[in-house]
């Protein structure tokens, strides 16, 4: 470690005074705070080295170019300037890129051991123009412009894509606590709330007067939607529905204002479930944070509802809908949760790999040995062609007069997220290989692997887990193949 140290003092421009990292004032509530906290050298971020918990000192390690670069091997069209769809892809990429690696990168994993990024910063993301682009214009302030200046009405998949994969350089955690969870609580409205719950619960989101969690998982299981057992009863003048149920594992519970809840209206099975739109002050619903391995700053929480009254209007859709709307919007959360593991694995083959080049063992170049650059190789070729495969679904899916709700992309939006899940598995382990303690460690070059390593379950359980998805794909495959006639 001393080694790295010296290393990185002189990389950073010669020997730093050692200063003490001071918890109250790494919060970032001004331009100005901002500023200063990134001219001086003691800020936390990926590239110090810390001492936990008590003695909080930081060394300082010259930031790694891996966060804002990326290897030859590692580099998608939009970075290289290559023809993409419609164009506006690169301008977007790049005006992301700038927000995040000056408001939220430097400070994320700090965020990330807080358990929650500061609602100011929150408050900003939403009100940059980048966040919840998917809410049609009538719903946005009318003086908030467009993502990068690109029309709301010109976004499609692929902006997707490449805003998905930019933000998904930061820690899970912190994305959720920026504006993730509202991200898949608020699409059922949008696509199918009626035009006054639009109205109520859209516009809020900018300003942080609303903000969304979705409620599906439950004590006794997550992936299995159709056993959903939290229970909707219409109230004897029919203007509520009563509410019972526990909701599990639920991100951002802690600071939504509402939560897209899947409940059971009727009998058992898919055709019993509806979807609900319920305030988190309701009388009789109580939370409370769970401790798990990784995100922290996700707030996940077990949610308890307790004769919860729910107005009526508060349905989405019809009753026994539920099951449709929770499928589609799984889709959609699927996806960009695929994208967000290709771009983690990404981040771990170019952290490894400027590593390697740098470290020397045995007189030469970690790099040098075959069987360290073979790594290289194996990752490369498995996040590259997964990347090939989320442009090809995003292309079905623009194509398509359904859009996500297309029956045909399901089952390949679900296999590319179980691949997805393996390739940053994979990339995880070798990258930890290639670092060894640094790897390991909480702090330092490698202080983003390691975080990854707790974050992984989720990406891999998280909207479905592989195992139940990957029969999803299949049976979805096999009735496809019946339906275009083939003898099974």
């Amino acid at each position: 470690m001393e080694e790295e140290a010296q290393n990185g003092r002189r990389k950073a421009g010669g020997p730093q005074k050692m200063k003490l990292a001071n918890s109250e004032t790494r919060r970032p509530s001004s331009d100005k705070t901002l500023k200063e906290s990134r001219s001086t050298n003691w800020y936390p971020a990926i590239g110090s080295f810390h001492v936990e918990p008590a003695h909080r000192f930081s060394v300082k390690f010259q930031q790694s170019s891996n966060l804002t670069k990326s290897t030859p091997i590692g580099r998608l069209d939009t970075e290289e300037k290559l023809r993409t769809p419609n164009g506006g892809e690169m301008r977007l990429r790049d005006a992301i890129r700038a927000y995040v690696d000056e408001r939220i990168l430097p400070y994320s994993l700090d965020w990330e051991a807080k358990g929650e990024a500061p609602r100011e910063e929150a408050m900003r993301w939403a009100q940059s123009g980048f966040a919840f682009a998917d809410v049609p214009p009538e719903y946005r302030p009318k003086d908030l412009p467009g993502p990068a200046g690109i029309p709301i009405d010109k976004l499609d998949v692929f902006h997707l894509l490449v805003s998905t994969d930019e933000t998904s350089r930061v820690e899970g955690g912190v994305t959720s606590s920026l504006s993730g969870a509202s991200v898949i609580g608020i699409p059922p409205v949008i696509h199918h709330g009626t035009e006054q719950q639009k109205r109520q619960w859209l516009p809020g989101l900018f300003d942080w007067t609303t903000s969304f969690c979705l409620g599906i998982t439950e004590p006794t299981g997550g992936s299995d939607v159709a056993n959903i057992q939290t229970t909707a009863v219409k109230s004897q003048d029919g203007k509520h529905y009563v509410v019972n149920g526990y909701k599990k594992w639920i991100t951002g519970a802690p600071w939504a204002t509402h939560m897209t809840t899947a409940v059971r209206t009727g009998g058992a099975g898919m055709s019993g479930l509806s979807v609900l739109v319920i305030p988190m002050d309701s009388p009789g619903l109580t939370w409370r944070r769970i401790p798990n391995s990784g995100q922290n700053a996700g707030g996940a929480s077990l949610v308890e509802l307790d004769d919860v009254k729910v107005p009526v209007e508060n349905r989405l859709g019809k009753e026994g809908d539920g099951f449709r709307i929770i499928m589609v919007n799984f889709n959609r959360e699927r996806y960009i949760m695929a994208i967000g593991s290709n771009r983690k694995a990404r981040t771990c083959l170019n952290i490894a790999f400027e590593y390697a080049n740098k470290r020397e063992t045995f007189g030469k170049p970690l790099i040098s040995n075959q069987i360290i650059a073979a790594k290289f190789a194996t990752l490369a070729r498995y996040i590259e062609s997964h990347w090939a495969w989320l442009e090809s679904i995003a292309y079905a899916v623009q194509q398509s007069s359904k859009g996500w709700q297309d029956p045909d992309i399901a089952g390949r939006i679900a296999l590319a997220k179980v691949q997805a899940g393996r390739i940053q598995e994979m990339a995880i382990r070798e990258a930890q290989q290639v670092l060894g303690g640094a790897g390991y460690q909480r702090g330092g070059p490698g202080a983003s692997v390691e975080q990854q390593s707790r974050d992984l379950r989720m990406m891999v359980v998280g909207g479905g887990s592989e195992e139940i998805i990957s029969d999803l794909a299949v049976r979805q495959e096999t009735l496809l193949a019946k339906r275009r006639g083939w003898k099974l």
